[in-house]
């Protein structure tokens, strides 16, 4: 069964790019621009990952990963977080959060696909136990 990847990111080009490499790499994606619609468009995806920018115009990436770990339905989902802004700190802040895994960008893509397949792969194991 494909694995479904929800891509969290309100800046165009990197959402393009994320989304392709993962379909490229046999993903099924679905892109969120809107950061108030993640949360909705995740119960009706039921993703096997969430790729989450930090840095949303409109509400908080770490406020985001909150909601997503303390929502039942959700909770065991892993989550990628992506961000501009790696500042000293600022991975401790971002894990504190919930995120499963941290990346800055700008996002190479050996490293972005290795992520992936590790929390992906992660959470298919969990779920077969």
């Amino acid at each position: 069964m494909t694995k479904r990847i929800l891509v969290v990111e309100d800046n165009d080009l990197n959402r393009k790019l994320f989304c392709d490499v993962l379909q490229a790499g046999g993903f099924s994606v679905e892109p969120v621009a809107d950061g108030n619609l993640a949360i909705e468009r995740a119960r009706a995806f039921t993703p096997n990952l969430v790729v989450m920018d930090i840095q949303l115009q409109d509400v908080s990436g770490l406020d985001l990963i909150s909601i997503l770990k303390h929502d039942a339905e959700l909770a065991d989902v892993p989550v990628l977080a992506v961000t501009a802004y790696a500042g000293k700190g600022d991975e401790e802040r971002i894990r504190d959060s919930g995120a499963d895994s941290y990346l800055s960008k700008p996002v190479s893509i050996g490293p972005f696909m290795a992520a992936v397949r590790d929390l992906v792969e992660d959470s298919t194991a969990e779920a077969a136990e």
